[in-house]
């Protein structure tokens, strides 16, 4: 959910871990099920063209089977926020639970959906409340880990110790080792050796699911820099393709380079864009016709959300 979204922002590159292991994610488990089939719902947002929906939704013996896949297909659909309303965005929720679930587990999902979506407001007011100015890694490590707890005690109010363990058990195991390693290696009392004497004692207690999840950054960069070798050295496409399959899979490597081309496609459509942009400048419009044929390149060439990174290219 774009405006209501608050973590700890601890694992961005797990973002593209997430398109070689397919199955690995650093939000959950990296065993969790096969990601549902494509639906009609997928045009819900034109963002959401050609994608698949995140998360699974489960019950067992008609009671709902609260877990991470449903919290993940609640995001899912929340990422709309700024293309539909909030109002909007929760109807389609609800749809889509009623077509799945029978109607006793529907029910449950929609009474914590509801509990979600009042959760995540006040995860983000409580965010604004606990914004301050960090000076330091010291003042980093401090405020990751009361904004942490913050959210801990705020989940207490909507939902139950089970229901927050199934929801966010995994997420909070990764964020507290990375708040961990953190305060560890900005503790000016301890020396270098007794610092990485603690690291290794990390990883030694790491969850293997979580071990897993922490390695698989680590084999992506490996393998993209690998890659850059390569296309500095003048291979071609497939040279990658065939490379990338046998050090993952062929799944991967179509993944992978599905990435490139949405990338290439990205850079080209920004290109076309800032070209026509500096036209417009240089034509003495003035400012309302400037500012609507701004708009309407942008519209043309980028959804909603798409637009939303503009800025940082305008200013180039």
């Amino acid at each position: 959910m774009k405006t209501l979204n608050w973590t700890l922002g601890l694992a961005a590159i797990g973002f593209a871990a997430f398109f070689i292991f397919g199955n690995t994610k650093l939000t959950e488990p990296p065993d969790r099920a096969q990601l549902t089939a494509p639906d009609p719902h997928l045009s819900f947002v034109r963002s959401m063209e050609g994608t698949q929906t995140d998360g699974k939704l489960e019950e067992a013996q008609g009671e709902l089977v609260v877990n991470a896949e449903l919290r993940l297909m609640f995001d899912y659909y929340l990422a709309a926020t700024g293309e539909k309303s909030l109002a909007e965005i929760r109807k389609e929720i609800e749809k889509v639970l009623d077509q799945r679930l029978r109607p006793h587990a529907a029910a449950q999902a929609r009474q914590l959906l509801a509990r979600y979506l009042q959760y995540k407001t006040a995860l983000f007011d409580s965010e604004k409340q606990l914004g301050q100015q960090v000076q330091s890694a010291t003042m980093m490590a401090t405020a990751m880990r009361a904004r942490w707890q913050a959210m801990q005690n705020l989940r207490l109010q909507y939902f139950s110790a089970k229901e927050s363990q199934a929801m966010f058990g995994y997420d909070d195991a990764y964020d507290l080792d990375a708040i961990a390693r953190l305060e560890i290696a900005n503790n000016r009392a301890l020396t270098e050796a007794e610092k990485q004497a603690r690291l290794r004692t990390l990883d030694e207690n790491l969850p293997a699911d979580l071990k897993e999840a922490k390695n698989a950054p680590l084999q992506v960069i490996r393998l993209e820099e690998q890659v850059n070798t390569m296309r500095n050295q003048g291979a071609s496409e497939d040279d990658v393709y065939r490379m990338r399959a046998a050090a993952i899979s062929p799944e991967a490597a179509n993944r992978l380079a599905q990435v490139d081309r949405e990338e290439a496609d990205w850079k080209l459509r920004i290109q076309r864009y800032l070209n026509e942009r500096r036209s417009l400048l240089n034509m003495g419009l003035n400012e309302i016709q400037r500012s609507q044929s701004i708009q309407e390149l942008r519209n043309r060439y980028f959804s909603t959300q798409e637009q939303m990174r503009l800025p940082a290219y305008e200013e180039q």
